[in-house]
C-alpha cells in the first residue's frame, strides 16, 4: 500500500494554512491518501470516529465553538451520505463545515463499480461551494490550481455554512509514488501562498425608527448577540433571548417569556408596536406565536436567509442601525420585569418543593457552572428547560444544534464543541441531553486513541423514551401512543457508559448532580426521571406562574387605579 498523493499532501497544507486546526476522519480504503497526509500534518490535529454520522457532527462541534472551520472527510459510497445530516445541521445554523469527501476515478462512475457513486454536489443545494479536484501528477501550475480552489472553498466556510470538495483519487493498493511525494509540499518548501479572505461587508446599517413600546428578539445562530443586547437597552425594551443566542444577558433580559407570552391577559397589555428579531428563534411555539402577531417585525439577517417562520416580517436589514426614538415609555419595560419577577418567583419556588425534576435539573445546572464554562443542552427537553429556567448569564456559553433541531450527533457535536472550548483556556464543559439523543448518538462516546477526551460531563435524563411528547395533548389510545411516541428502550445510561469506557454516576437529587459535575470529566451522569410525572409536573408548573402572573397584573391595575 502506498499513501503518497500529491492532492492529498496539497490539501492537507493548504487547509491548515487557511487557519484549519482539526480534522475528523473515518476510516476507509478510498480516503486512505487523504488521512494520511491529514495525519503528517504537523500543525492539524486529527480525530478518529468508526462512525461517520458521528464524525459530521464532530467537526460540526469543533467549528460552532471554535468559531472556525473545521474538516471531516471519509471514504466513498453511503460513508459520505452520512454525513449528510452535520451538512443540512451547518448550512441552516450557518457552521463552517468543510467536507472533502474522496471518491473513485471518474471512469468507474456508472459501471457497477464497487462502493462508487456520483457524489458530485452530493449534498445539493444544503453547500455553498462544490469543486472536484483530481489526482494528477501535479506541476507548479497545478498546485497552483488545486490551492487556489482549496483556499476559496475554506473561506466560503469561513463565511458562514459547509462546503464540499470532492476529491478523485487513485486506489491507494494500486497507487504508484508520484514525484517529489508529500515532503516537498511541507510548509517549509516556500509553496505557501497567502490563504484567500472573503469579506463581505454589508452596507451601512439606516437608522431604525423605533416607537417607545417594542420588544427584541434573539434565536439560534444570532450573528451579533451583544448589538441586540446594547439595542434593548438603549431604547428601553425587553430582551427575549433564547439561552443558545449568546444574548441572554443584561437587565433587560426577561427569563420567563415563554410564559408570559402564554397568557392571555398579559399578551394583551403587552402588544408591541414594533419587534426586532435577530437571530432564528424556535425553541418556545408562544415566542413564535408572538412574532405571528406583530404587527411590524424587523428582521436582522446579514445572511440574507430571511429568518422569518412566522411569515410576517415587515423589513429585512443585515445589521442593527442606531435607534431614532422620538421618546421612551419606562413603564413599557417595568412591565415585563414586574410580570417576570412574580413569574420567577413561583417558578423557583415550585422548582424547589418539586424534588428532582428535569427543569430543575436545567435551572440548577446553568446556575452552578463556573464563569467560563460552557453548556451544550440537546434538543427536545433540554434545551427547552434550559430556554425556561436559566437566568441571564454573560459569562456561561451555550450551544444547541437549532439549525434543523436534530437530536442526531448530540454527543459528538458536544465533544467537539468541548475541544474547541477548552483549547482557547476557558473552563469546563458540560452538555445535559435526553436519553434518546445519547443513543441515537452513542457510537460518539468511541472517541478512539487520541486525541485525549475533554473535560465534559454529560448530564443525561433518562425518562425511558421521548419526554417531550408527554407534554402534547393526546388523540390517541395509550398504548398506541407509548409505541409510537414514548418509544421505551428499558437501557441504562450506566450500561451504555460501561461499553464505551466512560465513567458514570447514577444522581439521586440535584446535589448529587452538581457534585458529579464539579468533578469534572470524561463522565457521564444518569438522571431517572418518569415521563408522565415531568408532564404532569410541567403542567402543574405552568398554571402556578399563570395564576401568579395574573396576580401580578391585579395588583398592578389595582396600583394604577389607586394613584389616577
Amino acid at each position: 500500500m502506498n499513501l503518497s498523493d500529491q492532492l492529498s499532501a496539497v490539501v492537507a497544507d493548504e487547509l491548515a494554512q487557511c487557519s484549519v486546526t482539526d480534522a475528523v476522519i473515518s476510516p476507509g480504503l478510498h480516503s486512505g491518501l487523504l488521512a494520511a497526509a491529514l495525519y503528517d500534518h504537523p500543525l492539524l490535529r486529527l480525530h478518529v470516529r468508526i462512525d461517520e454520522r458521528s464524525a459530521g457532527f464532530l467537526a460540526l462541534g469543533l467549528a460552532r465553538a471554535g468559531d472556525r472551520p473545521a474538516v471531516v472527510t471519509c471514504t466513498s459510497g453511503t460513508a459520505a451520505a452520512n454525513l449528510y445530516p452535520a451538512v443540512l445541521e451547518a448550512r441552516h445554523a450557518r457552521v463552517p463545515l468543510i467536507v472533502v469527501t474522496t471518491d473513485r476515478r471518474p471512469m468507474w462512475r456508472g459501471t457497477g463499480a464497487n462502493q462508487t457513486t456520483d457524489q458530485t454536489r452530493m449534498f445539493g443545494q444544503a453547500t455553498s461551494f462544490f469543486a472536484e479536484l483530481d489526482s494528477v501528477p501535479g506541476d507548479a501550475a497545478t498546485t497552483r490550481y488545486w490551492r487556489s480552489v482549496l483556499s476559496r472553498a475554506a473561506a466560503e466556510a469561513a463565511a458562514g455554512g459547509p462546503v464540499q470538495i470532492n476529491l478523485t483519487l487513485p486506489d491507494p493498493l494500486e497507487n504508484t509514488a508520484q514525484p517529489g511525494g508529500p515532503d516537498r509540499l511541507r510548509p517549509e518548501s516556500g509553496e505557501r501562498r497567502p490563504a484567500v479572505r472573503i469579506t463581505r461587508t454589508p452596507p451601512q446599517p439606516e437608522p431604525l425608527e423605533v416607537p417607545a413600546r417594542g420588544v427584541v428578539v434573539a434565536g439560534d445562530a444570532a450573528a451579533d448577540p451583544q448589538a441586540a443586547v446594547a439595542f434593548a437597552e438603549q431604547v428601553g425594551w425587553p430582551l427575549l433571548a433564547e439561552p443558545q443566542s449568546g444574548a441572554r444577558q443584561g437587565p433587560n433580559a426577561v427569563t420567563t417569556y415563554g410564559y408570559l407570552l402564554a397568557h392571555p391577559g398579559f399578551r394583551a397589555l403587552a402588544a408591541p408596536e414594533l419587534v426586532v428579531s435577530v437571530g432564528r428563534p424556535g425553541v418556545n411555539l408562544a415566542l413564535l406565536d408572538f412574532l405571528g402577531s406583530a404587527p411590524r417585525l424587523v428582521v436582522v439577517d446579514p445572511a440574507h436567509d430571511w429568518a422569518d417562520p412566522a411569515r410576517t416580517a415587515t423589513r429585512v436589514v443585515s445589521r442593527l442601525g442606531a435607534p431614532r426614538q422620538p421618546e421612551s415609555d419606562p413603564d413599557w419595560l417595568r412591565l415585563w420585569q414586574d410580570a417576570d419577577k412574580a413569574a420567577l418567583e413561583t417558578l423557583d419556588r415550585t422548582l424547589d418543593e418539586g424534588g428532582l425534576t428535569e427543569a430543575r435539573v436545567a435551572r440548577d445546572l446553568t446556575a452552578a457552572l463556573p464563569s467560563g464554562s460552557l453548556l451544550f443542552a440537546g434538543s427536545s427537553m433540554p434545551v427547552r428547560d434550559v430556554e425556561r429556567t436559566m437566568r441571564p448569564r454573560s459569562d456561561l456559553r451555550v450551544l444547541a444544534n437549532r439549525g434543523l433541531s436534530g437530536i442526531d450527533g448530540a454527543v459528538s457535536s458536544a465533544l467537539g464543541a468541548a475541544y474547541a472550548h477548552q483549547r482557547s483556556g476557558a473552563g469546563p464543559a458540560v452538555a445535559l441531553l435526553g436519553d434518546l439523543s445519547l443513543l441515537h448518538d452513542q457510537n460518539g462516546l468511541l472517541t478512539g486513541a487520541a486525541p485525549e477526551r475533554p473535560d465534559l460531563t454529560l448530564v443525561v435524563i433518562n425518562n425511558n423514551g421521548g419526554g417531550i411528547f408527554s407534554m402534547t395533548p393526546r388523540t390517541v389510545p395509550s398504548d398506541c401512543f407509548e409505541t409510537v411516541f414514548g418509544t421505551p428502550h428499558g437501557v441504562r445510561v450506566t450500561d451504555v457508559a460501561r461499553a464505551a469506557g466512560w465513567p458514570c454516576t447514577r444522581a439521586r437529587s440535584v446535589a448529587e448532580v452538581l457534585a458529579a459535575v464539579h468533578e469534572g470529566g470524561p463522565r457521564l451522569v444518569e438522571v431517572i426521571t418518569d415521563r408522565e410525572a415531568n408532564g404532569a409536573f410541567h403542567r402543574a408548573l405552568a398554571e402556578a406562574v399563570a395564576q401568579s402572573v395574573t396576580e401580578a397584573l391585579t395588583r398592578t391595575a389595582a396600583g394604577s387605579a389607586a394613584t389616577d
